[in-house]
């Protein structure tokens, strides 16, 4: 062997990597296609920029005797490359061998690479297709997915890192995805639980398939596990591809501003229409949003998880920026549990990665109820005004019009911070709705008058016109400006120009205590 000619070894080194190509068994690529699935490699191929890709430990094996089978990779391809250019870490189990399932060599190669993709600043995507942990390899499995999490926990806030669920997901392997910025999942394919179907039926008695427990849906619409889903594995890697161009690479950078036809100084006119003259009626603040930003692009985050509040992605005038928004279709745009904490996520996210904040503010109020007193509406709403009050990116308030109590101050107001506001002449700033509010001044008044319907209504008209309007919030400064809505788009461009070179730090401290 020493004494062959290093043409030779070029030769058997190339027929190696060959063979590291080379997936599992034909059955199991078979059921892979079969399922509608594409292979470890060609998720990467189809991902990343064409001809981008660069392997790392490609010849790695497993070093565990009680497993004869020894392939090359070890079941995980790991690497780097580009989307769009720009430098991306990424990780792709293969179901075809061993299950995916994760032991010490495969651990092994995930951590690497994840220490790299934070020496170097540039996120990791992770593409989630295994059976969890390598049973033959018993507590250093366990241990090595202790080294997934706490990498994980380093690069949290410093590097974008997204999971990308493609099949089975399962025990403690969900929970290094948990600690990402951002889940996707594919439809009807993939599915994420800490206990199976068969468990929950033991314990619980529940009957439950595979799907209704962990699948896409149940955690996009119910649990507020995965953000974003798609019907296929390409649709769900354009979606990551699309997502990350409006990322940085990492904290220390800003993100990535994108050509745009949409013009920065275009009026929106549509607006006052979509507004409704009754401030009962609902209306998609969505479409709102989607008249300001640039060609109408939004890219929603949760749209089926707690809809009473919309987040997402944008451009203005080219730049990413971060929206948030009540929106009056889904329970008149009240904060409850779930639209507190989805907010607050999202909140925190584009702090972190520099991406600056819109708040589009049409509230009511906090949702009542027996049931979300005792389930931690205090503590869940904290959650969103602490995440708010943190962040030092620019931030710019609209209201467009109920702005009641302190679910107001909660939504991004000046006195915890914002930069800017505006408001509608739409807008209604105040502690409560005028019905409540004169229920409670004048109740002596109206049980006395002769007529109480027809005095209380009078009271109602009159704090209406007396209280129920942004003027009284412009007098004191709370907003900055009273805007025509059709002004909306350019007062962002303006008022984010000027923040761009905002700078403003927190006081020393090892991490504040949020409300968890």
């Amino acid at each position: 062997m020493t004494n062959q000619p290093l043409s030779e070894k070029i030769s058997d080194l190339e027929k190696l990597r060959e063979q590291a190509r080379q997936p599992g068994s034909e059955r199991s690529v078979q059921r892979q296609h079969d399922r509608g699935k594409m292979l470890a490699r060609e998720r990467i191929e189809y991902f990343l920029d064409e001809g981008s890709f660069n392997e790392l430990d490609m010849l790695a094996r497993h070093r565990n005797p009680a497993i004869p089978d020894r392939p090359l990779t070890d079941g995980v391809i790991t690497g780097w490359g580009t989307v769009d250019g720009r430098k991306v870490f990424v990780f792709s189990q293969d179901f075809t061998l061993f299950g995916g399932a994760l032991g010490e060599v495969f651990a092994d190669k995930i951590h690497k690479l994840m220490d790299l993709a934070l020496k170097v600043g540039a996120p990791v995507v992770g593409l989630n297709d295994g059976a969890g942990a390598r049973i033959q390899e018993g507590p250093v499995s366990l241990a090595s997915y202790g080294g997934i999490f706490y990498r994980n926990v380093k690069a949290s806030g410093v590097t974008p890192q997204i999971s990308v669920i493609l099949g089975p997901c399962a025990g403690g392997a969900v929970y290094s995805p948990a600690m990402t910025d951002f889940v996707f999942m594919v439809e009807e394919t993939s599915y994420m639980f800490i206990t199976g179907p068969d468990v929950v039926k033991t314990v619980t008695g529940e009957d439950v398939t595979q799907q209704e427990l962990g699948g896409a849906h149940a955690h996009s619409a119910k649990s507020g596990v995965a953000a974003f889903t798609a019907p296929d594995d390409k649709a769900v890697l354009d979606d990551v591809r699309y997502l990350l161009s409006f990322l940085p690479a990492n904290n220390m950078e800003e993100p990535p501003r994108a050509v745009v036809e949409d013009d920065p100084q275009r009026l929106c006119d549509e607006l006052a229409g979509l507004m409704p003259d009754s401030s009962n009626q609902p209306y998609d603040m969505r479409q709102i949003i989607g008249e300001v930003v640039d060609d109408g692009d939004y890219v929603e985050y949760f749209p089926q998880w707690a809809q009473s509040i919309t987040c997402g992605f944008a451009r203005v005038d080219g730049h990413p920026v971060g929206i948030v928004g009540n929106n009056p279709m889904f329970l008149a745009g009240v904060l409850d549990i779930d639209s507190s904490e989805k907010a607050a996520r999202f909140v925190r996210v584009c702090d972190a990665f520099n991406v600056p904040l819109v708040t589009f503010v049409d509230v009511p109020g906090f949702l009542p109820g027996v049931g979300q007193e005792h389930g931690g509406i205090i503590r869940h709403g904290a959650k969103l005004l602490y995440a708010y009050c943190e962040a030092t990116v620019p931030r710019i308030q609209v209201i467009t019009r109920k702005a009641y109590g302190g679910a107001y101050v909660v939504m991004n107001s000046k006195s915890i911070g914002a930069d800017l506001a505006f408001a509608w002449p739409s807008a209604e700033l105040a502690v409560m709705g005028a019905t409540g509010a004169v229920e409670i001044l004048h109740r002596t008044e109206i049980a006395e008058a002769d007529d109480p319907d027809a005095r209380k209504a009078e009271l109602v008209e009159d704090y209406s016109e007396k209280w129920l309007n942004p003027y009284v919030a412009a007098e004191r400064g709370y907003v900055d400006d009273v805007i025509d809505p059709a002004m909306t788009r350019r007062k962002l461009v303006e008022g984010l120009e000027l923040l761009r070179t905002k700078r403003e730090e927190l006081p020393p401290r090892k991490h504040g205590n949020t409300p968890l």
